[in-house]
């Protein structure tokens, strides 16, 4: 972890370490894991986990770990000779799991200019570490970057994660959100609000995009079994963890300028 950096933490003031049995909130999928996802079925979903979690030191919005604010966006992952190429590490606890990783990279790698090679002698590098969530920093960080990747997490979670790894947020805390859905503040979990809280931050002229990988699910962290996140347009369904979006690759590809 680089040195100094402080993680902001949820009912704690002790930072996150590397251990492999560090306790984090996941962040899941409404469609693609646990049981099955209806629409008008309430599904408590992996992201929303920490409320059954003995440690709760999920950090930011349920699996984000940040050391500044929403323009960390702007922390990219270098060029070099024309290839943005990421290094990566996986901790031994998480070998069986190889297939899995490597099935999260190609869901970004086949759409746009990133790619992922193993840690070879890199300064900077995520390392893939063992958790009982997934958890991720936003963008570049510096040095061994850990990135949480728990049994309970599937290839769209870990993309999820990934996503936030190359500096992308959470779509529902753009700062225009409130155009395109409603927050059901009576129905979200007591002390989790912040997680829909808005957020300054560079949107990149795109649209607001439903369908992203960044957006949370219509009933994450419900206190009721109702609705947390309402759609201000008809017909659409939001919070999907299977693939990424015509707008998410648009995204990550202006982002890192690919041609």
């Amino acid at each position: 972890m680089p040195v100094g950096l402080q993680i902001r933490v949820d009912n704690s003031t002790n930072p996150i370490n590397n251990s492999t049995n560090v306790t984090l909130t996941a962040t899941d999928s409404t469609a693609s894991m646990g049981p099955r996802y209806r629409q008008n079925d309430w599904v408590k979903m992996a992201e929303t986990r920490e409320e059954d979690l003995q440690f709760d030191i999920a950090i930011v919005e349920g699996d984000i770990m940040i050391s500044e604010d929403r323009l960390a966006v702007k922390s990219l992952w270098p060029e070099k000779e024309g290839v943005t190429s990421i290094p990566y590490k996986i901790n031994d606890g998480l070998v069986d799991r190889k297939r899995t990783i490597l099935a999260a990279f190609k869901l970004i790698s086949d759409q746009t200019c990133i790619r992922f090679h193993e840690y070879t002698n890199e300064i900077n590098y995520i390392e893939f570490i063992s958790g009982t969530g997934c958890a991720s920093y936003v963008g570049l960080q510096g040095g061994a970057q850990p990135l949480y990747f728990g049994r309970a997490c599937n290839v769209g979670n870990l993309c999820h994660e990934l996503m936030h790894a190359l500096g992308l947020h959470h779509e529902h805390t753009r700062p225009d959100r409130d155009q395109y859905v409603t927050i059901q503040w009576d129905n979200v979990v007591p002390g989790k609000a912040k997680n829909f809280v808005v957020k300054k931050g560079d949107t990149q002229d795109l649209p607001y995009d439903y369908d992203s990988i960044m957006h949370y699910g219509t009933y994450y962290f419900s206190s009721n079994r109702n609705p947390t996140i309402g759609s201000k347009k008809s017909g659409v369904q939001i919070g999907q963890r299977n693939h990424l979006s015509p707008l998410d690759i648009t995204r990550l590809n202006k982002l890192y300028q690919c041609e």
